[in-house]
């Protein structure tokens, strides 16, 4: 499958510390890790490691940055003939710093005051999924106008007035748990589980014609199957380094998709993949192979490989596979419900799990085939330096 991605792009050194540094004193680092980096980009990477024909589409710096970016890309068998360069500000830096006794990363952005867009929106290609970070609104609206038979998805980590007005036109937001609460203007309380409910039903009435899927961080995925709304709990590892995970899991979402798996497969694959990359330290290297993934998957749903000819390598790992939940046992109870919410959220949170009877969520309609909000056309630029 052909797959577009387009957005920012940056280069990221990590750096591994014993503990975060204290102001006003000196460290002496020993190793760091460089690699490119940005939301877009890392899913182009993964999905040019993981076979597909992967285009990438966004701006870096005519500088010893931009060309490591571009050559990064290529390495993964990437497609880079829609970047372009310019001479206007540096390719963006990424300095993480990666605690390695709690496994939390503090990330410092080196940007400039202003950040160029795309300019050119020609493609001679016809992409079966179009991937968006939402940072290039206007490349990204004519993709959508020039490929409307395109699987759109956008990730929706922040919030702005492009990204809230890119999100009616795509076909999957993928969003933060950040991104819901501020959209919906509710919290989410993880030991209530309708707090979750309730969030989840104000984006529906906000995009309804989408679907919809909330990443929870640690928590897993919340999403729409068979008219349910579903928590797909994420793997359990160590974690030693979060960085690039999220960039994972929506280039596993987008791979699935382009696969034609069903979403429960999809939120199962990109939760392995991104479950997998935090136990790694590093951002993009720590992108798992997709035998690895594919592996875990069989292992833990006990399927054989299609063929004995050739079988799977082993997932090499000193310690047993996590288990992944059943998603069944997760569905969301709406707070109208007769049934007990509390053992449902006992489930959920590492209680003795239950199997409760599948309930509908009232008024979580699937999406509409066509959406309702007419895609508006933007003209690009003839002034791109190449």
């Amino acid at each position: 499958m052909t797959i577009l991605s387009l957005g920012r792009c940056s280069y990221d050194i990590t750096c591994p510390v014993e503990e975060y540094p204290v102001e006003g004193t000196k460290y002496l680092l020993n190793e760091k890790i460089e690699s490119g980096g940005g939301t877009a980009a890392n899913v182009a990477y993964l999905l040019g490691k993981w076979g597909e024909t992967s285009h990438f589409a966004g701006v870096i710096g005519s500088d010893e940055y931009g060309t490591k970016i571009k050559k990064d890309l290529e390495q993964a068998m990437v497609k880079t003939e829609f970047m372009e360069v310019t001479y206007d500000v540096g390719t963006p830096l990424s300095v993480i710093l990666v605690n390695k006794k709690n496994g939390t990363r503090t990330r410092f952005d080196v940007v400039g005051a202003s950040i160029p867009q795309l300019k050119k929106y020609e493609y001679n290609i016809t992409p079966d999924v179009i991937f968006t970070d939402g940072k290039e609104y206007g490349a990204t609206i004519n993709a959508l106008n020039k490929y409307p038979n395109a699987i759109s998805i956008v990730d929706a980590g922040r919030v702005d007035r492009d990204l809230l007005e890119l999100c009616k036109y795509v076909k999957y937001i993928v969003c933060s748990k950040g991104f819901a609460e501020t959209v919906s203007g509710l919290k989410i309380d993880y030991n209530n589980s309708s707090s979750l409910v309730n969030v989840y039903r104000k984006l529906k009435d906000k995009y309804p014609n989408n679907e919809i899927v909330v990443t929870l961080e640690s928590m897993g995925a919340m999403y729409t199957f068979n008219g349910e709304i579903r928590i797909m709990p994420g793997i359990k590892v160590k974690q030693v380094d979060p960085s690039c995970s999220g960039d994972i899991f929506h280039g596993a979402f987008a791979y699935c998709l382009a696969n034609h798996f069903d979403m429960e497969k999809t939120i199962t694959y990109s939760n392995i993949a991104a479950g997998l990359s935090v136990a790694k330290i590093g951002g993009r290297t720590s992108i798992p192979n997709l035998k690895e993934v594919i592996n875990y998957y069989n292992q833990k749903f006990n399927i054989k490989p299609a063929t004995e000819e050739k079988p799977q390598e082993e997932v090499k790992s000193p310690d047993a596979l996590p288990d992944i939940p059943d998603a069944a046992t997760f569905k969301i109870i709406p707070p109208n419900s007769k049934d007990n919410i509390a053992e449902i959220g006992a489930s959920f949170f590492g209680a003795a799990p239950t199997t409760p009877t599948p309930t509908p969520v009232p008024n979580v309609a699937p999406p509409t085939p066509e959406a309702t909000t007419a895609i508006p056309t933007i003209e690009a630029s003839s002034n791109v330096q190449q």
